[in-house]
């Protein structure tokens, strides 16, 4: 017991020191927080905050691991911006949906989250100021893309800046204590389609209900001690409800990729992703001769995607993803070369890969 003292002492020792460290930080941001005021640059800046983060990354020897360091930090940098005034991100809420999980991920708790109803309500969120950045779903790993959003970009003029990766984990959540006291399940349609194989064998009992959102489902658990709910942790923790079941999707790398919108472009890392948007005349072989610059110049495609233009029948517009960035010369000649024969073109943004 004696050494346990010993060791614990050590340890508060320790956690002084990273509190007067903490404060000295604190002390710098406010007087970085004087100098952007006064020169008018931006309360934030994903580029230094990512050199930052890789900075550490690279001198980090653990026991921590990267992923850990990155978590503590991002914290870290949330709280010392929210010294400056707080960041503003505009995500599909409500609270405790894989929307929000995203935002806490990538801008931490003390940024200012603001849910909004629609992913359209997003893009005004941001377009009108009222928002720094806007977090959107644009595809999962089993269920694809996220539609909707694609068709948001034809006719805004936000920039992507950013992704997020974000692992989904579905829980079985319920005020209840145990599965078989469950008389029905709520949950978003995605939710309940990732995790078929798992309720079939564990809730064959149970009517499974759709609802607008997990968030909603976790509400309807509070009035009915025999509902449950398929939803994140976080939604357990936020409506003080049980986790009966952790881990319920069928498959273990369900991963959904976020977007991360606003109106000013970022600058160029090094491993950068761009995306476009374009147009093209319906004829035999132009989908190949469009791509072929690409292919010319050994630029990757990460992702093509088609969607009706809504204007025309049988007219589409393509969103592509691809590996540099629209500064680099090889990718600059090939979108020039692509928009010749494009009808419409936009570029989207071109921005840092996301972890």
């Amino acid at each position: 017991m004696g050494n346990l003292s010993a060791l614990r002492k050590k340890i508060d020792k320790i956690d002084d020191r990273l509190l007067d460290y903490l404060s000295q930080r604190a002390k710098v941001v406010l007087e970085v927080g004087k100098i952007k005021q006064k020169e008018k640059i931006d309360l934030h800046s994903p580029l230094r905050e990512r050199e930052i983060l890789q900075r550490l990354e690279q001198k980090n020897k653990g026991p921590f691991s990267n992923e850990m360091i990155g978590a503590l930090f991002r914290e870290i940098i949330s709280a010392s911006l929210s010294l400056e005034g707080q960041l503003k991100v505009a995500y599909l809420g409500p609270k405790a949906t894989f929307s929000h999980l995203a935002c806490l991920q990538k801008y931490g708790a003390s940024s200012q989250l603001v849910p909004v109803g629609n992913i359209k309500d997003v893009f005004i969120e941001v377009e009108q100021g009222r928002a720094e950045y806007g977090v959107v779903p644009v595809e999962n790993s089993t269920d694809g893309t996220v539609t909707h959003t694609l068709d948001m970009f034809v006719d805004s003029s936000l920039k992507i800046i950013g992704e997020i990766f974000l692992e989904i984990h579905n829980n079985l959540i319920s005020e209840a204590s145990q599965i078989n006291s469950l008389k029905k399940v709520y949950s978003h349609p995605q939710p309940i389609m990732q995790s078929q194989r798992w309720m079939g064998k564990h809730l064959s009992h149970v009517q499974i209900i759709e609802v607008e959102s997990t968030a909603r489902a976790a509400e309807i658990c509070l009035t009915d001690p025999a509902a449950g709910a398929v939803a994140s942790e976080l939604a357990a923790k936020l409506y003080g409800l049980k986790i009966l079941a952790r881990r319920i999707e069928d498959n273990a790398h369900n991963t959904t990729r976020f977007l991360i919108i606003s109106k000013k472009p970022v600058s160029r890392t090094g491993k950068d992703k761009t995306s476009i948007l374009f147009s093209i005349k319906d004829r035999t072989g132009a989908l190949y001769e469009i791509l072929q610059p690409f292919a010319d110049k050994k630029i990757n495609l990460t992702k093509i995607e088609s969607r009706p233009s809504k204007k025309k029948p049988w007219e589409y517009f393509f969103y592509l993803d691809l590996e540099g960035h629209d500064e680099d010369e090889k990718v600059k000649n090939a979108m020039e070369t692509l928009q010749e024969k494009c009808v419409f073109f936009k570029i989207l943004g071109s921005y840092p890969v996301g972890n």
